[in-house]
């Protein structure tokens, strides 16, 4: 699923149609895309995962779910979800979300919850956190209400940037690991983005779809955690488990190997 970042890097590239008249719609979405025919592009926005082209009386919404993707003048070998046709280029939407927003975007979006975003506020987000104590911090990341733009991979390493364990709780955080995860959602993000534009970011995943801990060359534990059952790699011997009763809760191998006393490594 592409993260915040990417759909940074979608935004930027598609800034050129900004003022752009549309002049001829299609796709197999069930959404209907007439209002947009002959209408001018007013902003190119993002917020969290969602592209949006806003109109003057109407906003075009994609959502790249889990295996979206577009192509801009060009096209893949299948018939996109939403197709935009303009004087001399054109963007293709393929295997995505769409929606038709008529109401103002200021009123739909909170952009301070937005991780990318210059409005984007701190210490709301830590406001939020704290009103959720009983949820894992694996879920809490992925909340997007809290952290837009945050998907699994910025959750699996920025959770062991801070050497946290995914089962953790968010009321068992100490206040200074509590400001570190909020710290590094964002940070994290825009090294991501970084790292994206150099065509480079699959090298730093430290934990992320690895086998061995980089730090202390343990192994790499796999979960499907959460409510949200998305996949969590993580380190027993890198990542702290806060909370006298979330070991319970993890599955017996995997609670019975975070009880071994294997060196802590401080980073």
């Amino acid at each position: 699923m592409p993260e915040g970042p990417s759909i940074v890097l979608l935004r930027e590239e598609a800034a050129r149609f900004k003022g752009r008249t549309v002049r001829h719609v299609g796709g197999n979405s069930r959404v209907d895309l007439t209002p947009l025919l002959g209408r001018r592009i007013k902003a190119v926005r993002s917020w969290g995962k969602h592209f949006l082209l806003e109109f003057s009386h109407v906003t075009l919404r994609i959502h790249l779910m889990l295996f979206g993707s577009y192509r801009i003048n060009e096209r893949k070998d299948a018939v996109p979800r939403v197709a935009l046709q303009f004087d001399r280029e054109e963007m293709n939407f393929y295997a995505c979300s769409v929606k038709l927003i008529e109401q103002p975007l200021d009123d739909v979006y909170d952009w301070r919850a937005d991780v990318m975003s210059d409005a984007w506020d701190a210490r709301l987000a830590r406001r939020k956190l704290k009103a959720m104590p009983d949820v894992l911090v694996c879920d809490a990341l992925l909340d997007q209400s809290v952290f837009s733009g945050v998907g699994n991979i910025i959750k699996n390493e920025v959770l062991f940037r801070i050497a946290v364990h995914p089962g953790s709780r968010v009321g068992h955080l100490p206040p200074r690991v509590l400001s570190r995860l909020v710290h590094e959602a964002r940070n994290y993000s825009f090294d991501f983005l970084r790292w994206k534009r150099g065509h480079e970011l699959k090298k730093h995943w430290q934990v992320h779809a690895r086998k061995a801990c980089p730090v202390c060359g343990g192994p790499i534990s796999k979960l499907y955690m959460g409510t949200t059952q998305r996949r969590t790699f993580f380190c027993l011997g890198c990542q702290h488990l806060y909370g006298p009763d979330d070991a319970l809760s993890l599955p017996t191998e995997q609670a019975a190997s975070s009880r071994r006393s294997r060196p802590k490594v401080q980073r």
